[in-house]
């Protein structure tokens, strides 16, 4: 090869090396921005994943913690956390033993009458909800034969919560039937102090207990019972006078 096709030669390979030469698309100082945000890429991902395994291993301890007492931690029981509505004590005031014809009030026995063979007098816990000086009552036995009502005197009403009425009041038609003998439809006769006595002793909402033969009695005290209001129409329950009214016989017609 001649010098001249040599040269020539040599010329096109440099034109063909330069015009493949092309220059970085990014400057030093892009490079080296590039490296500092790699950088910080790797120490994120690096504390991510140490904050993943601490996770990890303090989920597996309280699992651990848990599986080792076999399930035999205590819990409230639901019921437990609820507290049952207590009933509020009220003192029974008096009380009936219709097996010993004996009513007790604050220390004080009385003789009574109450319901007849037939007409038994009702038991249980009820509550003073009236109180009047007299009631007209139906006369059956008590009394003469030619009457056919009585007005009984220091009467006090008593009602239960199944709604029962009763009511005590001064069976002075007959002052030996007291203690004796009973005469009376259901409700229970005293002797006329003794009534009036009463009626100034028990005040409305007070409890009257009253029970029938093989019952224990357990006399005045304090117990958790289903109280009834006092009514508040058709009765008289301002304070007695302090004069006993008559128990007038209503002749038969």
């Amino acid at each position: 090869m001649s010098d001249e096709l040599a040269s020539e030669l040599a010329s096109d390979l440099r034109e063909l090396a330069a015009s493949g030469e092309t220059p970085p698309p990014v400057s030093g100082a892009g490079i080296r921005l590039r490296a500092v945000r790699r950088r910080r890429r790797r120490r994120t991902a690096v504390t991510v994943s140490v904050a993943g395994a601490c996770a990890a291993a303090s989920l597996a301890l309280l699992l651990a913690l848990h599986l080792g007492d076999g399930g035999t931690r205590e819990r409230p029981s639901p019921a437990a956390s609820h507290t049952a509505p207590s009933r509020t004590p009220v003192a029974v005031g008096a009380t009936v033993d219709l097996a010993r014809r004996v009513l007790t009030a604050a220390g004080r026995d009385m003789p009574v009458s109450a319901g007849m063979p037939g007409r038994p007098t009702p038991t249980g816990r009820m509550t003073v909800v009236a109180k009047r000086d007299v009631r007209v009552v139906p006369a059956l036995e008590v009394g003469p034969k030619d009457v056919y009502a009585l007005k009984v005197p220091w009467v006090i009403e008593l009602r239960a919560a199944d709604g029962t009425t009763n009511f005590v009041g001064a069976l002075s038609a007959d002052q030996k039937a007291p203690g004796n003998y009973d005469v009376t439809d259901g409700w229970i006769g005293l002797r006329s102090a003794d009534a009036q006595w009463l009626y100034g002793q028990l005040d409305l909402g007070a409890v009257v207990e009253i029970v029938e033969i093989g019952d224990t009695v357990s006399g005045p005290s304090e117990a958790a019972v289903d109280t009834v209001p006092p009514a508040t129409g058709g009765t008289d329950a301002r304070p007695s006078s302090g004069r006993q009214p008559a128990a007038t016989a209503i002749p038969s017609r």
